[in-house]
């Protein structure tokens, strides 16, 4: 049986391309044939509209059908899981009620293992080779409670003089869960919205370098409008745009995500 790999896409830092950097590493292993199942855990919703249009969205918050219903009823995730219309891919969609999350855990009994056994079933299954999960810009007992359900990290920080902010007590989070979690492993660094002729890219990619026991992605992804007129149109950048240099660097990415979980 097939053993499902589970990725958190996580920064505390808002704008960091987490949305973007889950939703087209999603695509692309799709793409190539991974069977993967990605969970929109932000109350923002990016990643739902990444591959749904709004009132579909809205459509599927308002019916119940969506990661905010299935956490606090303690549910089977299998339950409110939506096809989107690319082979292989699958979605549990968010909800704006996600802005509630935090206060509806706080009194659940083993509140940080909630998402894990909503995930029991789905996992054991073997149904998908990857479950990706797009975390919020917070670290509260929600990021937790997806980290406690992730075998990998992967944060995307964005190349400018505030993308490595914050990114410090991120590292000591991750340290946290990890004493609940010890399989969680930080799988790499992404950096994203790069500009080579400027030195912040310089500086960031020099920073992580230097800090002992991160790896960083050798692929980058640099700035591109194509994304954001993929992003407009509900689409992957490599659906919209295949031959777009964002489309070409995400699937060189999703590629290396592949090698280094399979190493």
């Amino acid at each position: 049986m097939v053993k499902t790999v589970t990725i958190c896409f996580a920064n505390n830092k808002g704008g960091s391309g987490k949305s973007t950097t889950c939703c087209n590493i999603g695509y692309e292993l799709a793409k190539s044939g991974k069977r993967v199942l990605l969970i929109d855990g932000d109350m923002q919703m990016n990643l739902s509209l990444s591959f749904f249009d709004e009132n579909t969205v809205l459509e599927c918050a308002q019916s119940g059908k969506n990661i905010y219903t299935a956490v606090t009823a303690q549910k089977d995730i299998n339950d409110y899981i939506t096809p989107t219309k690319y082979d292989n891919l699958d979605m549990v969609l968010s909800s704006s009620l996600m802005s509630n999350i935090e206060f509806d855990l706080f009194s659940k009994w083993q509140r940080e293992l909630i998402l894990s056994k909503c995930l029991e079933n789905v996992k054991a299954s073997g149904e998908y080779d990857y479950i990706l999960m797009d975390a919020p810009p917070t670290l509260g007992g929600w990021v937790m409670n997806m980290l406690c359900a992730a075998d990998y990290l992967i944060i995307p920080v964005e190349a400018s003089p505030w993308g490595l902010f914050g990114l410090a007590n991120m590292f000591e989070f991750f340290a946290t869960v990890k004493s609940i979690n010890p399989v969680l492993s930080l799988l790499g660094v992404a950096i994203t919205k790069v500009d080579t002729r400027k030195n912040y890219f310089k500086q960031t990619v020099e920073t992580l370098q230097n800090t002992e026991g991160v790896n960083m992605f050798e692929n980058y992804i640099r700035t591109d409008s194509s994304i954001e007129w993929a992003q407009d149109a509900s689409l992957p950048v490599g659906v919209y745009k295949p031959s777009a240099r964002s489309a070409k660097e995400y699937a060189a990415l999703a590629k290396e995500v592949e090698e280094l979980v399979n190493r």
